[in-house]
C-alpha cells in the first residue's frame, strides 16, 4: 500500500490539464468544490496517483455537474447540498481496508435518467459486466442492460467534455429536457412514465410524463425491472 503523500504528490498531475479542459469544455461544466478530508480518504483508499484523472478527480474537486446537471460525476464530495463523494457512492469502508475492492467496478457518475456510468473491475464477465477490466460500463434505462463502453476512464472523461453526451443521449431526450435538467437539486432524478424500456417511451418519448424525484428512487425503479424483466440482475448500481 502507498501513503497518502506518494499518491498526492507527484512530478506531473493531472489536475492542471483538467482545469485547462473543463474551461474549454464543448458541454456546460461545473466544478464543485472538495472536501479535501473526503478527497484523501477516497484517494487513499483507491490507491491511485493525482497523476491521473481519476485521481486528480478525486481529491481536487467535490464533483462534476455536466450539462446542466444531466449527468454527474463524482469526486471528492462537499456540503452543502453538493454531490456525495465517489467513497459514499461505492460503499468505501470508513477506513483504509487493504483488502476492499469494488468488486464489480467503480460507479464513477450517473444521469438523470438513473443511468448508470462505472469503470470495469477485473473481472467484468465474471460479474455479468461487458467489456474488459478496467474500461467504462453504462447501465442503460431504457434497454436494462449493461453496455461497453470501449474507453478507459480519462478517454471517458475526455469524451464527456468533447461533447460525447449529445450523440450518446439523442433517443433520450425531449424538448425541454435542459430545463427540467437544470431545476433538479443534485440528489435528484427525472422519473419517465411510461417507462423508458416501455414500447409507449421507445415510440414517442415526448408523450410521457417527468417528474423529479430523489435519484435513488429512479436508479431503485430500473434494476428492480432489470431482475424482473431484464436478462440477469444489474447488481450494484451505487448507494445514493
Amino acid at each position: 500500500m502507498r501513503e497518502i503523500d506518494e499518491l498526492v504528490q507527484v512530478t506531473d498531475p493531472a489536475w492542471p490539464e483538467l482545469e485547462q479542459a473543463f474551461t474549454g469544455s464543448a458541454v456546460p461544466v461545473r466544478v464543485l468544490p472538495a472536501d479535501p478530508d473526503e478527497g484523501r480518504r477516497c484517494l487513499l483508499q483507491l490507491q491511485v496517483t493525482a497523476r491521473s484523472v481519476l485521481g486528480a478527480l478525486t481529491l481536487h474537486c467535490g464533483g462534476l455537474v455536466l450539462d446542466d446537471g444531466w449527468l454527474r460525476v463524482y469526486g471528492a464530495g462537499g456540503a452543502g447540498g453538493g454531490l456525495p463523494s465517489l467513497g459514499r457512492v461505492n460503499g468505501f469502508p470508513e477506513e483504509l481496508d487493504p483488502r476492499w475492492h469494488p468488486a464489480a467496478g467503480l460507479v464513477v457518475g450517473h444521469d438523470v435518467l438513473g443511468g448508470v456510468f462505472c469503470l470495469n473491475g477485473h473481472d467484468p464477465a465474471g460479474n455479468g459486466r461487458p467489456g474488459d477490466p478496467g474500461q467504462m460500463t453504462y447501465f442503460a434505462p431504457d434497454t436494462l442492460e449493461w453496455e461497453a463502453l470501449d474507453m478507459g476512464h480519462s478517454a471517458w472523461i475526455g469524451w464527456l467534455l468533447a461533447g460525447g453526451p449529445e450523440r450518446f443521449y439523442a433517443g433520450l431526450r425531449w424538448q425541454g429536457w435542459r430545463e427540467e435538467a437544470a431545476a433538479l437539486e443534485l440528489s435528484q432524478g427525472i422519473s419517465v412514465v411510461p417507462f423508458l424500456w416501455s414500447k409507449e417511451a421507445h415510440e414517442d418519448l415526448a408523450a410521457t410524463s417527468r417528474r423529479a424525484v430523489a435519484l435513488r428512487e429512479v436508479v431503485g425503479v430500473s434494476a428492480d425491472f432489470a431482475r424482473q424483466l431484464g436478462p440477469a440482475d444489474p447488481g450494484f448500481l451505487g448507494e445514493l
